[in-house]
């Protein structure tokens, strides 16, 4: 056993981005002392397509980033809805009005979106340490975690307390430490995105979704993958595209070069297709999606939003996620830390119980969904009768962003609520 020390909080969490400082904010809400480590300086870059669906608006209301007044004053572009283009259609498919969510989403860049949620977590209570970078766990004999190892400004450190959550993102340098690998039989995607400059686009009050890509060059060429077109409404678009592992093109396909040429195909009023019109570099993520890493607790540790792969195999929403996650986790934790021995081992379980409930089913179907549409002739066929029909495209738009009500909800809802519960959870 490690020698026994004070330690530094109740709770560490690893990352500041949506997940951890949901997780933050909700811990010390609770009373909880919370210790946040993030390796960047904020304000910081991410890359992201920047749109946030009803399902991330309603975590922003519990955090108490509910708007006063005018959305663009505060820096927000508020939408509609989703657009949808493909198969020769273009689709408006308005937020549904549902009791349980908002019926708007919001668009922020990640560059100060993510400063936005840890300065809120920071009001709430929590300790913000940013240029600390978290390189591994400190561990008992039993391999239960007592805090982490760090480097700030080059130097090592230890951080000590009884529970960590791991909200470390896409590249789970932390749960890898812990031996938890990804599991390669979930499906992940990889997006690449680019901001230009586009006057006739920017102000958009729907998000635009392309199920289509289509290249001018050597002719008329429909390319692997879908694509995005988001106003900022600063002057900007955040344009982006992403493939998923179960297409044919995914790790063959120079992504980059797709962007440019999908973009190459765009009305020149756009001003996507003009290099000059660019605003910064073409920068690429993974998606880590279907809980493609678990177990998402143990030994001490739970894992929260991209470090327990819990993107959305249906669309690649991962920050609504990242938010529920870290509540969810913070609500454990609370009742967990006023327990002791195995009757607190007996609490934190309930975290994995919990998300299994709320999503295992879904993202069963959502991986399926992902195998089924990496089969080109399958996409072309879904698209083709599928786009006309407004109403099962309502349908769609609703299963593929999880947006239902649970309880009194409508037809639909009910079809979906049923599909979930039939299927085997992941």
């Amino acid at each position: 056993m490690a020698a026994s020390r004070e330690n530094d909080a109740d709770v560490i969490v690893v990352g500041a981005g949506p997940g951890g400082s949901t997780t933050a904010y909700h811990l010390a809400r609770h009373g909880v002392r919370v210790l946040v480590l993030e390796k960047s300086q904020f304000p910081r870059e991410k890359v992201c397509g920047d749109g946030l669906t009803p399902r991330a608006v309603k975590q922003l209301i519990k955090l108490g980033l509910t708007a006063d007044g005018s959305f663009e004053e505060q820096g927000w572009l508020p939408n509609k809805g989703l657009r949808v283009i493909g198969g020769g259609v273009r689709l408006e498919l308005d937020w549904p009005d549902l009791a349980s969510y908002p019926n708007y989403g919001l668009v922020r860049t990640r560059l100060d979106f993510d400063d936005l949620l840890a300065r809120q977590a920071v009001k709430a209570g929590a300790d913000l340490r940013t240029g600390v970078t978290v390189t591994g766990p400190v561990r008992a004999d039993t391999g239960r975690v007592l805090g982490v190892t760090a480097e700030v400004e080059g130097e090592p450190r230890e951080f000590r307390a009884p529970l960590v959550i791991s909200a470390d993102g896409v590249s789970g340098r932390f749960p890898l430490a812990m031996g938890l690998a990804k599991r390669e039989d979930r499906p992940i995607g990889v997006a690449v995105r680019r901001y230009y400059q586009s006057p006739a686009k920017h102000a958009d009050d729907y998000l635009e979704s392309w199920l289509e890509l289509r290249s001018k060059e050597g002719g008329d060429r429909l390319l692997p993958g879908y694509g995005w077109i988001f106003g900022m409404g600063d002057g900007r678009v955040n344009v982006g595209l992403g493939v998923l592992n179960s297409s044919a093109a995914f790790g063959k396909t120079n992504y980059r070069r797709m962007l440019t040429e999908w973009l190459g195909a765009t009305p020149p009023e756009w001003g996507m297709n003009d290099e000059a019109n660019a605003d910064g570099p073409i920068l690429g993520a993974a998606l880590p999606m279907g809980f493609n890493r678990v177990p998402h607790y143990t030994r001490g540790v739970l894992l929260v939003g991209d470090s327990g792969g819990m993107v959305n195999p249906f669309n690649g929403e991962g920050i609504a996620y990242a938010m529920e996650s870290g509540e969810l986790a913070a609500e454990v934790v609370a009742q967990a830390l006023a327990r002791t021995g195995a009757d607190r081992e007996r609490a934190l379980m309930a975290y994995p119980a919990e998300l299994k409930a709320r999503y295992g089913g879904y993202y069963r179907l959502g991986n399926i969904f992902v195998k089924l549409i990496g089969n080109p002739q399958i996409m072309r066929i879904a698209t083709k009768h599928g786009m006309p029909h407004p109403t099962l495209m309502r349908f769609v738009l609703k299963l593929l962003a999880n947006l239902t009500d649970p309880r009194g909800g409508d037809a639909m809802d009910r079809v979906i609520n049923a599909m979930t519960r039939v299927v085997p959870a992941v």
